[in-house]
């Protein structure tokens, strides 16, 4: 599923191609996946233009020249694809025409993305009741979320009405790279061990997005290379072999080695 760092590479990717340019037709897909009457995605879209992008989390903003905003959460395959040709792309779910003949297509094979209309990006916020982006907050803002929580750590991690962006994946990635197991109670943690959590959400988020932007593999000391493998692949470390559990409901990987579970 597109985590913080995916979103990022396709708000970059609209910042470079859809920016004020008049939308003249709209055509959409799939209704389970508008979260909005798709009537009124017609309605608003036509004979208006993208202003600006921003994110939080796991969603992209895209401002209206006039009524609000268009938002998108990708779901687990969905993605932009600009064009000139025309021939509308596979598993198109919205496909907006814009003056110039140029087009946009939001495709999503599983259906599981998501299309919102909001009045604003703070209204979108409140109203799904998303945390703060992961690499907006603040150490201070971090401790105090982790204060007096029962729970794991990964559970925290994922927690998206606590901080927005962080899913399975990078959860692990975190978890991996301050051996910590992720069955770990949150109370049970020092404040060194929290402040080590937070500093890490910042450098394997910015990490893993810098190489989503330049199409580069991440590094190989990260869980993350290796996660296609599954479990029995060789720990980053050298310290044995990767094995999988399952934390919050989500399939998670881990080295027993390196994150050693607190009995």
């Amino acid at each position: 599923m597109p985590e913080l760092p995916e979103v990022a590479y396709q708000k970059k990717y609209a910042d470079a191609t859809i920016l004020h340019k008049k939308i003249v037709e709209i055509e959409t897909g799939d209704k389970k996946i508008y979260q909005s009457a798709k009537a009124d995605f017609g309605k608003i879209l036509t004979d208006n233009a993208f202003e600006s992008t921003s994110r939080i989390g796991k969603y992209l903003f895209l401002k209206l020249k006039k009524n609000g905003v268009l938002v998108m959460h990708f779901g687990m395959t969905g993605k932009l694809d600009y064009y000139q040709h025309d021939d509308t792309p596979k598993y198109t779910q919205l496909k907006l025409i814009f003056e110039d003949h140029s087009k946009l297509a939001f495709t999503c094979p599983r259906k599981f993305a998501k299309l919102y209309l909001a009045k604003s990006v703070e209204e979108f916020q409140q109203s799904h009741n998303l945390g703060a982006d992961a690499l907006a907050i603040t150490e201070k803002e971090f401790l105090k979320i982790c204060d007096g929580r029962s729970g794991t750590i990964k559970g925290l991690l994922m927690n998206q009405s606590l901080i927005a962006g962080i899913g399975n994946m990078y959860a692990d990635e975190v978890l991996f790279q301050t051996k910590i197991h992720p069955k770990t109670k949150v109370n049970t943690l020092s404040q060194k061990q929290l402040k080590s959590i937070f500093d890490k959400i910042e450098e394997v988020l910015k990490v893993v997005k810098e190489a989503r932007i330049e199409g580069k593999r991440v590094p190989e000391s990260y869980l993350t290379r290796i996660r296609k493998e599954g479990e029995g692949a060789d720990c980053p470390r050298n310290n044995g072999k990767i094995e999988q559990t399952k934390v919050s409901g989500r399939t998670t990987y881990f080295c027993p080695v390196c994150q050693k579970e607190i009995q």
